[in-house]
C-alpha cells in the first residue's frame, strides 16, 4: 500500500486504524488524515488539465515559511456561510499516465473576511497556522464561516508545501519534495445562501509572491457538469421499453468484397505481413498469462513498459482488430490461425466470473486500462467475432455482465485517465448480436454528461478544445462515436444533435488543409490554429474521424459531405 492510497483510505473511513503490525509512521499518517475529517465535503476533485481550468500557482520560492496571499473582492458586503477550497489536479506523475492531486495546497494558512481591502481589521473564519494541515490529496474541503460578514475574503498561506518531483530509480508513482515551494489551488468558492458568490469576482494577490496572470482561475465558473469525480446519475437513466432503435439507412458490407490488385490490396497485404511478423502469439498473450501467474519475472524494457505492461492486453486488442477486419476481405490462412490462437489464449485465462482483461481487476484505474485498454480488447474481440470466431462474443458477454455490476463504475469516467474512451466499448457491445440494454444503461448512469452534450449541440467551440475533465485529445472523437451509438440504441435525438454539432465543429475549426484532424494530446489547439511550428495531425484522429463520419454517412447516405470526409482521411492522410 502506498502512502497515497493509505491516506485516501484513512480519509474515507474517517475512523481509527486497525492494521496488524502498523508502524509509527503509518499510525501518524492515519492520525493526520483524520484531522482532515471536519473539513471534508465528500467530493473528490476531477482533473483539470485543459488550459481554461488550470490552477492558480504563486511564484515558486526556496523558503517554505514564505507568506503569500490571494484575495477575492465579492463586490459588496455579504454574510458568508462557508469557504470551499479545491485542490489542484492537473499534473501527472513523472513518466506515468496518471494525475496526482493536492499539489501546493497550503501547509499552514488562515482565511479572513473584511470590509477593508488592506485587512487592517478582519474577522477570522479559520486559523490553521499553528500546525501542519494534512495533505488533502484530491479532497475538496470546506471551512465553516458561521455567518462572518465582509466584502473581501483573503486566504493567507504562512507555510508552503514543496513542489513534488519524481525520484530517479524509484517507481513512477513515488514523488519526492523538491526545493521549491508554492501556493497552488484550483478554485475557491465563497458559499452564501447555498450559492457561490465568488464566481467571476476579481482576485488579487500579494505583489511579491503572487501570480497575477493566474489569479482569475480561482473564481472561474464551475465546470458545467460539476467539479467532482463521482458520477451516479440515476435521473438520466431511461426505460429500455421506451427506446426506439434507429436503423441505418444504408449498409456497409462486412464481407463479400473481393480485392483484385490496386492500392488497397497492396496496402492490406503489407498489413498482413505486419500483423504476422511484429509479434508472436505468445508475445500477444504474455500479459494475460502474467495475470494468471503462468508467466513470471518478465522485465519490460523501452516501449514495452507503457504499451505492453501499463496498457496490458492492448497489443492483443490491436492485433485482433487488424486481423479480424483484414480476413473479412482477404482470408489469409496464417492470419486466421493466429487470430484464433489469440482468442483461445484469452479464453484459457478467463476467470470464472467472466473477467477476461489482461490486467488484474483491482488495477483498472492504473494508467489508461479502464478506457483505452478495455476498449481496444473489446473492439478486437468484436472484429474477431465478425470474422467468424465463435468464442469471442460469448466471452465479451460474460465480461460485460461482470463489468456492468461493479462498484467502481461511478469513478470510471473521471477517476480513470481518458475515462470517456471506455464508453465506446459498452456501446459497441450493446449494438452487437450479444448486446443487452444494460450496456447502454451504464453509459446513461455513470458516463453521460448532459451539459457537455448541450454545449456541443449549441456548437460551442470550448467544448472541444477545452473539454472540462481531461486533456484535449483526438480520442474525444471516440466519446462522440459512443454517443451516436446511444442514439442508435435509444432513438433519443439529443444524442444525435450533440454529436452532429461536434462533427461540424471539428470539420470547421480543427481540420487542416488536406483533412487531418488537429486535436493533439498535450498540445494547445485553439480553433482554426493552423500552426506551422507544432504538431497538427495524428493518424488516430483521422481514423476516428472516419468511423464517426461513416456512422453519419450510413444514417444520411444522401449527404455527400460525410463520404467526402472519409475519402479525404483515407487518400490524403492514411
Amino acid at each position: 500500500m502506498t502512502r497515497r492510497s493509505f491516506l485516501q483510505t484513512a480519509t474515507c473511513v474517517s475512523a481509527g486504524l486497525a492494521v496488524g503490525g502498523a508502524t509509527p509512521t503509518m499510525l501518524f499518517a492515519a492520525e493526520r488524515a483524520n484531522e482532515l475529517t471536519p473539513y471534508l465535503t465528500g467530493m473528490e476533485m476531477a482533473s483539470t488539465p485543459a488550459t481554461l481550468y488550470r490552477a492558480y500557482r504563486s511564484k515558486p520560492v526556496a523558503d517554505p515559511e514564505t507568506s503569500t496571499w490571494v484575495q477575492i473582492d465579492l463586490g459588496t458586503r455579504a454574510a458568508i456561510d462557508a469557504i470551499r477550497l479545491f485542490p489542484a489536479s492537473e499534473r501527472m506523475y513523472p513518466g506515468r499516465d496518471q494525475y496526482y492531486s493536492g499539489e501546493g495546497f497550503p501547509l499552514r494558512f488562515r482565511i479572513e473576511a473584511s470590509d477593508d481591502p488592506g485587512f487592517g481589521q478582519s474577522s477570522i473564519i479559520v486559523d490553521l497556522t499553528r500546525t501542519d494541515f494534512p495533505d488533502p490529496v484530491g479532497n475538496i474541503t470546506q471551512y465553516d464561516a458561521r455567518g462572518a460578514r465582509g466584502r473581501y475574503v483573503r486566504l493567507t498561506a504562512t507555510h508552503l508545501r514543496p513542489v513534488k518531483v519524481g525520484v530517479k530509480g524509484q517507481p513512477r508513482d513515488v514523488l519526492a519534495d523538491s526545493k521549491e515551494f508554492t501556493l497552488t489551488l484550483a478554485k475557491v468558492s465563497v458559499i452564501a445562501a447555498g450559492r457561490d458568490i465568488a464566481t467571476g469576482r476579481t482576485v488579487t494577490a500579494d505583489a511579491e509572491y503572487g501570480n497575477p496572470d493566474l489569479t482569475q482561475q480561482l473564481t472561474r465558473q464551475a465546470r458545467e457538469d460539476g467539479e467532482q469525480i463521482y458520477m451516479d446519475r440515476r435521473h438520466l437513466v431511461t426505460d429500455p421499453s421506451t427506446w426506439k432503435r434507429v436503423a441505418f439507412q444504408a449498409e456497409a458490407p462486412r464481407s463479400g468484397v473481393t480485392l483484385e490488385g490496386g492500392i488497397f490490396e497492396t496496402t492490406m497485404r503489407h498489413n498482413i505481413a505486419y500483423l504476422l511478423n511484429s509479434y508472436s502469439t505468445s508475445e500477444l498473450l504474455r500479459q494475460f498469462y502474467e495475470r494468471t501467474g503462468e508467466v513470471t519475472d518478465f522485465k519490460p524494457t523501452g516501449t514495452q513498459v507503457f504499451w505492453e505492461e501499463d496498457l496490458a492486453g492492448s497489443n492483443a486488442g490491436r492485433f485482433l482488430m487488424g486481423a479480424g477486419n483484414t480476413i473479412r476481405w482477404i482470408d489469409d490462412p496464417a492470419l486466421r490461425r493466429r487470430l484464433n490462437e489469440v482468442v483461445d489464449g484469452i479464453e484459457e485465462c478467463r476467470e470464472s466470473n467472466g473477467y477476461i482483461m489482461a490486467y488484474p481487476a483491482d488495477t483498472i484505474f492504473y494508467s489508461e486500462r479502464a478506457a483505452y485498454t478495455r476498449a481496444w480488447l473489446t473492439h478486437g474481440l468484436l472484429e474477431a467475432a465478425y470474422a467468424g470466431n465463435a468464442k469471442a462474443l460469448p466471452m465479451l458477454r460474460g465480461y460485460y455482465d461482470w463489468f456492468n455490476r461493479q462498484p467502481f463504475l461511478p469513478r470510471m469516467l473521471r477517476g480513470a485517465i481518458q475515462g470517456g474512451q471506455g464508453m465506446i466499448a459498452n456501446t459497441r457491445v450493446c449494438l452487437s448480436p450479444a448486446g443487452k440494454p444494460d450496456d447502454a444503461l451504464v453509459i446513461q448512469r455513470y458516463y453521460q454528461e448532459d451539459a457537455w452534450l448541450a454545449g456541443l449541440a449549441r456548437r460551442e467551440k470550448e467544448q472541444v478544445w477545452q473539454y472540462p475533465y481531461d486533456r484535449p485529445h483526438c480520442y474525444l472523437l471516440t466519446d462522440l462515436e459512443a454517443y451516436l451509438d446511444m442514439y442508435l440504441a435509444t432513438g433519443d435525438t439529443h444524442y444525435h444533435d450533440a454529436v452532429l454539432g461536434a462533427w461540424q465543429l471539428y470539420r470547421d475549426h480543427w481540420q487542416q488543409a488536406g483533412g487531418s484532424i488537429s486535436i493533439i494530446e498535450f498540445e494547445k489547439d485553439p480553433p482554426d490554429s493552423n500552426y506551422l511550428q507544432q504538431k497538427l495531425g495524428e493518424l488516430c484522429g483521422s481514423s476516428f474521424w472516419v468511423f464517426l463520419s461513416q456512422r453519419f454517412q450510413l444514417l444520411h447516405p444522401d449527404e455527400e459531405r460525410y463520404a467526402g470526409e472519409i475519402e479525404k482521411s483515407i487518400y490524403n492522410i492514411a
